[in-house]
Parts: C-alpha cells; structure tokens; sequence
C-alpha cells in the first residue's frame, strides 16, 4: 500500500523532556520525512500519556493539580518538537476526553465482548516508576532495575486482561515476521519471554487509589490501568472509536518505534488486546537503545538527564538532530557527553559538510557558473541512493549518513586533486570542476524527491 503510519510512544509528561525522547522524535520524524519524499502518503503520530499514580503524586508535590502539572509538561514537549522541526501530523493526549477517552472505552469494551475481561483480588509490587506491577525478576536487589526505588505491596481487587490466551499467536506471528521485531537480539529477547508464557495482567486500580485516569466503563469504581489507557493511544488517535475511514485508512501502523524498556509492553501486552479486539497487528516494531551518561541510562526518576533544550540553544538544533542519527547506534545504547558531541559536530559539520561547501560555494562566486553533471559524481549518487533506501526499511540511521558523508570526501578529494583555486576563474577547466562540485552538493543538499540528498532528510544545514 501507498502508505506510512508511523508511531513514537508517548511519552509520560510527569516531568519535562530529556534527550531521549529527542532521539525517538527524531527517528521517527526522519521515517516520516523519507517515505513522505519517496511518494508515500505518511501520517506520523506522537503524543503524550498523562494519567496515573506518578502524575498524581508529583502534582499534589507541585502543589497543584494533575491537569495543570500535565498541561505544563506536555507543552514542554510539544516545545521541544517544534525546535527540533518534528514534522508529527498529529499529536494526541490521553486526557483528551473527547478524541481519546471514547477509543479507549471502546476498546475495553470489545475486550470484554472476547470474554478477555475479569475481575480478582490480586497482590504484587507495584513500580511507581514504571507505573506497572513488577515481579521479583525485574528487581535487582530489592529495587526496580530501571528506577532504582523499591517497589510497594499493593493488595487489591483488579479486573484482569487475559493476555495468557495470546501467548502463542503472538509467538507465532513474530516468530514468521508477520510482526517484525528490530534489531534481531530484540526479536530474539522477546520470543525468549513468549515461550514461557504469558500471564493475565492487571488491567485496573480501583478508583480510590487511582482517580486520575478514565473510569472503567459501566463501573466507575475502578480506573482504567495504563495497558488500555496508554497503549489504545495509536488507535484512538486515527479515530476508532468511529472506525470511519481514517481508521480503515491508516491501521495497522507500518512501523512503531519504542525503546527497549517498554519492549514487553508493546510486542506481548499490546498484540494480546489487538488480537482480543480482532483488530490487525502492527507491521514493524523498531527498539532503540538508551543514551546512557556514565554507563547508566538517561532518567527523569535517576535525575541524569541531558537537557535538549540548552543542547539547541547552544549549537542549533541541526547539529543535535545530526549528532543523535549519526552517533548513537540505532538500536543500541549510546553515550552522550559535551566531548564527543564536540569532537562529532567539528569533524562532521564544521570540517565536512560545512568545509566543502563554503569552499564550492566561495570559488562559485568567481564567475557564472552552473552545475554539471560528473559521470562519476553520478554513479555514486544513483548507488548511494538504492543503498540509503534498504538503509531506511532497516532503521539504519547511522549508516545512511556515513553513505552520505562519503558523498562529502568524494568532493572533497576531487577538490584537493583538481586544485581549482590555481586556475583562472574564467577558464573553461575552472568552470567544469565547479560545476561537477556544484552538481554533487545540490544532490547532498535537496533531499525532497529522493533518498540521494541529505539536507531536508535529516533536516541539517
């Protein structure tokens, strides 16, 4: 099909954002940008999650309510999209009651018509962090792994999602790629917890521990848990509560991008309610890694986080897109420090990209010159082209810019070795090489038709 619904996760707005959720905007819009200029039609959501226990608590902290504490959040978000030029066409919030509250309800609702839905007293640790219970093997002494806080012994009557049911389809379908899972080691990972078998779920908290949320519907006892809350997200956002033809349209998503820890939420929970649901499962799930600092994982909970905004105010968001596509791998963690993003920004832009085309560009200006092709220049482009295309179905970002950079040291070579600076400027020679040096830096900087330009794709000057 002639189309591309692509998906970040939402992030949680109980605390202003960090460059992680800067490295999934960005992914996620360079997939969008590249499909919209190979003649896809593309629809790119993100949105922010706003409800739950953690949000609760950190605005009665604020001193205010939940929805002002979200609403201050998630503007913090939507700011950073801007900056960043994010090119999202929608951005959806969970507590929107009338775009997403609606899907949500619904989708509890065909869960239940699967027979999938029922209540019990349950007791487990419950992650405030993770706003998720947990089990004794996602600790590490005593403490949750991720957040490093331990966890509370909640006893309480829940309605559960029969997610046990599913374990096998779900195994089934991403085993045979009918759900591709990337990189393989996260396919492999997942499989590995399929093949144990899954557990029924909690998919509730009662209300009087959990208000801040949507009510379960037909019993206003219990909120609804983050599973049906948060992750109806992708659905509710292209209308399913209607199931008109933006719906139809759009579902399944072609690619969902995720980061690691929210691996078994989206490949196990989240295929379990869509198949209840007997809705299509989405096409591909693409797992990024962390950006650690110290070795540890970037958190808003550890309190090592990265600023994105003063990164933008510093040096331009350009050069944090670049950095984050080039530098941190695509699917494994990466460091982010002040020395390497220097050390990358100077020999990259500054020194590459920056270096030959105000180099091209000032011997231009020596005389009327227009851009000739260079056979060679030619055959590169049309090489590294086919090259960047299997690049973007794979989510290589990294390696599609290392493609184009040699673009870059080819001109560069050519420059060294014609030596144009030598020759009169009104000279026929003088006005060939320009021109084959003009011809390859307009193919590096259009990038609006096709995956041979770069400026427009990865949105860098």
């Amino acid at each position: 099909m002639n189309k591309f619904f692509v998906t970040t996760s939402i992030p949680y707005a109980n605390a202003p954002p960090h460059i992680g959720h800067a490295l999934e905007f960005v992914q996620a819009d360079v997939l969008a940008r590249y499909w919209r200029s190979a003649g896809k039609k593309v629809f790119f959501l993100t949105g922010a999650d706003e409800h739950g226990v953690k949000i609760a608590r950190s605005a009665q902290k604020a001193g205010v309510t939940p929805g002002k504490f979200v609403n201050k959040n998630t503007a913090e978000f939507k700011k950073l999209i801007r900056l960043l030029a994010i090119s999202n066409d929608d951005f959806i919030r969970t507590t929107d009651k009338k775009r997403h509250w609606p899907g949500a309800q619904k989708l509890w609702l065909r869960l239940i018509e699967a027979g999938d839905i029922y209540k019990k007293n349950y007791k487990g640790l419950y992650c405030v962090g993770h706003e998720a219970f947990v089990t004794e093997k996602d600790l590490a002494g005593g403490v949750c792994a991720i957040h490093k806080s331990k966890p509370e012994v909640i006893e309480e009557e829940n309605y559960f999602f029969r997610l046990s049911k599913y374990s096998k389809i779900i195994e089934s379908r991403i085993k045979n790629n009918e759900l591709r899972i990337i990189p393989a080691s996260r396919k492999n990972e997942i499989l590995s917890l399929l093949k144990q078998g899954l557990e029924d779920i909690s998919f509730s908290r009662p209300s009087k521990d959990l208000s801040w949320g949507i009510p379960v519907p037909g019993d206003k006892t219990h909120t609804m848990y983050v599973w049906c809350d948060a992750l109806s997200n992708y659905i509710t956002a292209i209308d399913y509560a209607e199931e008109n033809d933006k719906f139809k349209k759009w579902w399944p998503a072609d690619a969902q991008i995720i980061g690691k820890d929210i691996l078994r939420f989206h490949a196990a929970i989240w295929p379990g309610m869509l198949l209840s649901a007997g809705l299509p499962l989405p096409k591909e799930i693409f797992v990024h890694g962390f950006i650690t600092a110290g070795g540890e994982k970037m958190s808003k909970t550890i309190g090592n986080v990265a600023d994105p905004f003063g990164i933008i105010k510093k040096y331009g968001a350009d050069a944090l897109r670049y950095y984050l596509l080039r530098e941190i791998p695509p699917a494994g963690d990466g460091e982010f420090t002040d020395e390497k993003f220097n050390e990358r920004y100077n020999a990259d832009l500054a020194k590459g990209l920056g270096n030959l085309f105000s180099r091209v560009l000032t011997l231009a200006q020596k005389g009327k010159i227009s851009p000739i092709e260079n056979p060679k220049f030619a055959l590169e482009i049309k090489k590294t082209e086919k090259i960047l295309k299997q690049l973007m179905i794979d989510f290589k970002f990294n390696e599609a810019l290392e493609k184009i950079w040699r673009l870059i040291a080819l001109g560069d070579k050519y420059i060294d070795a014609k030596k144009p600076w030598s020759l009169d400027p009104n000279s026929k020679e003088f006005k060939k090489i320009i021109g084959e040096l003009l011809s390859l830096i307009a193919a590096i900087e259009a990038a609006r038709q096709t995956a041979d330009n770069s400026k427009a794709l990865f949105n860098i000057d």
